[in-house]
């Protein structure tokens, strides 16, 4: 799937007109309270820790991950992926390897948060042999090596020519990754809070003749002027609102127009995903009917949302509502055509998802958004999305939900 941020930066950019200058300093991130840290290494410990338990519960050797954010959030390492393979190798005992090209080591390293044993591969040699290598002197070549979701298939390949018995490690990483710490919900609590702050600040800087560039323009500005550096920020005016990720077609705000807006930052890697729509001038009656349905839907995702539920039965209730209001049904066109919510944290979409057949039970320290659209082609579109984490008593919102479409922010 393209993600938001790389749509919006393959779409024609247009001439910035007249945009307002954000008014927040880059040295405003203190208004939004004490200053966030980092993980600490203490907590990539814990979770080393954590995924050999179940390793070793799952009679697995090891776990392979590639560059992304799986080995961030094992590891720390901040890198990318290419055709120079650099991974972790994470075994059920002992400190964990990281494979790496001799002259990236260095860089590596900058960002390697845990106690581990870089293992760099020259030019001319299989970095696949030396993850194979690594188990034989491990003594686990006899064992199931789990590969994260992410490693690609040419890595899966050629360890199984290798002689390793491969197989899927995304049940472990979920198990690891789908509950969050309370650190990590201060640092999404802190994007999302951003996120808002900067939505508030642009939703009043909108003028006709404005394109969806100029407002994303506008909207990544100020979201790192405030101490967040934009994910992405993907605008939809007009008929362009019906499609939920937008369309190539340009568009300007006019008297009338339909405004969606749905935007994310980062902050030490933790993202937010905020979706507010509304009117540039006087709604109709039916945007507003249409906007008081979506945001009805809102509530009833969060009303659904208790410890041990399926978590796609919220999906399943909202979609329920959403038939009796004449929308859908099912999936179908007008009404809601995506999942009312996806978890969220390292990756701005992660698992699980609020959607029809996901049976993960709901359980305290998830995040999700939840951002029941509806979409009605060839007139509009209206989503509103916010970002919540489940306790034992019920969800908690990151942010306040939209009051009306006269006060969308």
């Amino acid at each position: 799937m393209i993600s938001k941020r790389r749509f919006l930066t393959g779409m024609a950019a247009s001439a910035t007109i007249g945009l307002v200058a954000p008014i927040a300093r880059a040295d405003a991130a203190p208004a939004f309270g004490a200053p966030v840290n980092p993980i600490a290494p203490a907590e990539f410990a814990a979770r080393i820790a954590k995924l050999q338990r179940l390793m070793v519960a799952a009679g697995v050797g090891a776990l392979v991950v590639e560059a992304g954010s799986a080995l961030t959030y094992f590891t720390g390492i901040e890198w990318y992926t290419s055709e120079r393979v650099t991974a972790a190798v994470i075994c059920a005992d002992g400190e964990p390897v990281i494979v790496t090209p001799v002259f990236e080591a260095p860089s590596v390293r900058e960002t390697l948060q845990i106690a581990a044993h870089v293992r760099a591969w020259n030019e001319d040699e299989n970095p696949l042999a030396t993850i194979a290598g690594e188990l034989t002197e491990r003594k686990l070549m006899a064992a199931p090596v789990a590969v994260d979701r992410a490693v690609r298939f040419f890595v899966v390949d050629g360890l199984r020519r290798l002689g390793c018995a491969v197989v899927a490690g995304e049940a472990l990483v979920n198990a690891c990754r789908q509950i969050k710490s309370p650190a990590e919900l201060a640092l999404m609590q802190r994007a999302n809070a951003i996120t808002m702050a900067a939505l508030r600040q642009v939703h009043g800087q909108i003028r006709p003749g404005m394109t969806q560039h100029d407002i994303a323009a506008l909207m990544d500005a100020t979201s790192a002027a405030m101490g967040g550096p934009s994910e992405f920020s993907l605008v939809l005016l007009n008929a362009a609102s019906a499609y939920p990720h937008g369309s190539h077609q340009p568009e300007a705000v006019r008297e009338g127009s339909v405004i969606l807006m749905d935007c994310g930052a980062r902050v030490h890697g933790y993202q937010s995903d905020i979706s507010r729509t509304w009117v540039y001038g006087e709604p109709t009656a039916r945007q507003r009917k249409v906007w008081d349905t979506v945001r009805r839907g809102q509530d009833i995702a969060l009303e659904t949302a208790r410890v041990g539920v399926p978590v796609g039965s919220i999906d399943d209730a909202v979609r329920a509502f959403y038939a009796r209001e004449g929308w859908g049904p099912g999936y179908h066109l007008p009404g809601l055509s995506h999942r009312t919510g996806h978890g969220i944290g390292l990756d701005g979409h992660e698992s699980p998802y609020l959607v029809h057949g996901d049976a993960t039970p709901l359980a305290p320290g998830m995040c999700f958004s939840d951002e029941p659209g509806i979409y009605i082609p060839g007139e509009f579109g209206v989503r509103l999305e916010d970002c919540w984490h489940m306790t034992e008593t019920g969800p908690v919102l990151f942010t306040p939900l939209a009051r009306s479409i006269d006060q969308p922010v």
